[in-house]
């Protein structure tokens, strides 16, 4: 699966997740860095991405409109990027089962 990471979480990740996450970026790699929601959701849909992210805006708009893209919400508030990668490298394979998923619009990662 494809991962288009939001603007709230650190570019730093998109390599130190790269091996386990092959098909990752940032929204500043498309010149998305101060995009709106909307245009970062067309983006993804376009482009086959799921978007990571913490803003739980793309988690409401999944249920507005469904997928594609597939969301991927992390919930654990006010924390460090080691955290977010460290639940990035644990729930790994809950992620690839998301994205093969054929209905699942959004995962809820705490």
């Amino acid at each position: 699966m494809k991962l288009l990471l939001d603007q709230n979480l650190s570019p730093r990740l998109v390599a130190q997740l790269a091996g386990s996450y092959p098909d990752i970026a940032h929204v500043r790699d498309f010149g998305l860095a101060m995009a709106d929601d909307a245009l970062v959701w067309e983006y993804a849909k376009t482009n086959g991405f799921a978007i990571l992210s913490k803003d739980a805006d793309f988690h409401q708009r999944s249920f507005l409109l469904g997928h594609p893209p597939k969301v991927v919400w992390i919930r654990l508030g006010n924390c460090s990027t080691a955290d977010v990668l460290r639940l990035m490298q644990d729930r790994l394979q809950h992620v690839e089962e998301f994205g093969a998923h054929q209905v699942a619009a959004f995962l809820i990662l705490p």
